[in-house]
């Protein structure tokens, strides 16, 4: 059988040609918005939107793809044999991380050390000087703690995913495993992925969405955020999974990975699907029912009231068709999650409809009701993109796409759901 993957001509053409319009548009955005200029009040929005645009897709695409080493280390302390099959495609989309994450960590440091008070408000010392709320925070909204916890974050996430990925290459190299050696690379395995997962917990499932994301609103807060943020693009990340796992099975490698896996696969989509809409309605239901200025401040931007209606309002329900009831009407079925075609087409648009849900997130409280979706927000979102399929295409090219030697491969080739 064949498990090595050479990267296609075709795969190759659509990589650079995402990073080339995605360098075009970041070139553009550079002259076109100027954006070393300040923006006061709304005075210069082009400056602002281009750091928004910029904050939006290295953070999204950032968690997207940490959240392929997540679903590496809960299914490795769960002891699930059904991924091993198609363990490499998730290991390859991990190994990206240390790409965005110097990528978003230098976009951050450029917000913060460039004082983008636009961007960040709590950066105005001013400002929180002669302001209660905002100086109640400024234990944790500061630039030095921005700056130590970003980098320990990245930091961590690139070296414990380096050591999984590793100990999974190392177990190639081994040969075949008696039961005693096999016991222990597992238990091995499962100590790594419970140290990642505690990280993770500590910072993807709480600090770094208030950190990145909910500090643009910084008078608002939500104790749901993080999860709402976790399940968001943990969906995209089991659906970016699913798109690499069915490419390469249609180009006949993956040999082992069947209708079942897919199937399971279909239903982590799902499932999280709804999660996400349960943390969204939850979310928006307590905080619009309690009717608090200073909590509902937040929907007001997007949605407006009864007599306003907000820029954003289209938006903010367009994301919910395509986040909710797409995947509940369309993935719901059986047969559905085991269609390759409907699974290709639902992991596109979940995908693109979290990339939405990230871009209400950030536009309405810097940009406000100034707001595009034009070439220079797709170009940038190509441009990640593109970094994705090369860092993956790269790693999945230089190693085999099978475990060949892990213990639970077998249990891989006879799932059954």
């Amino acid at each position: 059988m064949d498990h090595q993957f050479q990267l296609p001509g075709s795969y190759k053409k659509w990589t650079y040609g995402l990073i080339a319009v995605g360098l075009v548009a970041l070139l553009y955005g550079v002259f076109r918005f100027q954006p070393w200029i300040h923006s006061h009040h709304g005075s210069h929005v082009d400056a602002t939107r281009f750091w928004a645009v910029l904050l939006q897709n290295s953070t999204f695409f950032l968690l997207v793809v940490n959240a392929a080493m997540f679903f590496i280390c809960v299914t490795t302390m769960a002891m699930a044999g059904w991924v091993v099959a198609f363990r490499r495609v998730s290991e390859a989309i991990s190994s990206v991380v240390p790409i965005l994450g110097i990528l978003t960590f230098v976009i951050l440091m450029a917000i913060v050390f460039g004082s983008r008070t636009d961007i960040y408000h709590w950066l105005d010392k001013e400002a929180v000087a002669n302001d209660p709320i905002l100086k109640g925070k400024s234990g944790f909204l500061s630039v030095p703690f921005f700056t130590i916890w970003s980098f320990c974050t990245i930091f961590l996430w690139w070296f414990l995913g380096k050591k999984m990925r590793s100990m999974s290459l190392e177990s190639d190299k081994q040969g075949n495993m008696d039961y005693e050696t096999g016991k222990k690379w597992v238990w091995k395995n499962t100590v790594w992925a419970s140290l990642y997962s505690v990280v993770f917990t500590l910072t993807v499932a709480s600090t770094i969405p208030w950190l990145w994301i909910m500090s643009i609103d910084a008078h608002w807060y939500s104790t749901m955020f993080s999860w709402y943020t976790f399940a968001s693009t943990f969906v995209s990340g089991m659906s970016l999974i699913a798109l690499f796992v069915i490419y390469l099975k249609n180009r006949g490698q993956l040999e082992y990975v069947t209708d079942e896996h897919l199937h399971d696969l279909g239903k982590f989509m799902f499932a999280f699907s709804v999660f996400w809409t349960y943390l969204w309605f939850s979310q928006y239901m307590l905080i619009w029912y309690s009717n608090q200025p200073e909590e509902t401040k937040y929907f007001i931007e997007r949605i407006g009231t009864a007599t306003k209606p907000g820029p954003y309002k289209a938006i903010f329900f367009f994301n919910l068709i395509l986040n909710f009831l797409c995947p509940l009407l369309i993935l719901m079925k059986k047969g559905a999650k085991r269609n390759w075609t409907l699974v290709t087409v639902m992991a596109v648009l979940i995908i693109f409809g979290h990339w939405i849900d990230f871009f209400q997130m950030v536009m309405p409280g810097t940009v406000h009701g100034h707001y595009s979706l034009g070439f220079f927000e797709f170009g940038i979102a190509a441009l990640f993109v593109g970094l994705i399929m090369w860092g993956t295409g790269r790693y999945l090219s230089k190693h085999s796409l099978l475990a060949k030697n892990h213990p639970f491969l077998k249990e891989s080739m006879i799932h059954h759901t």
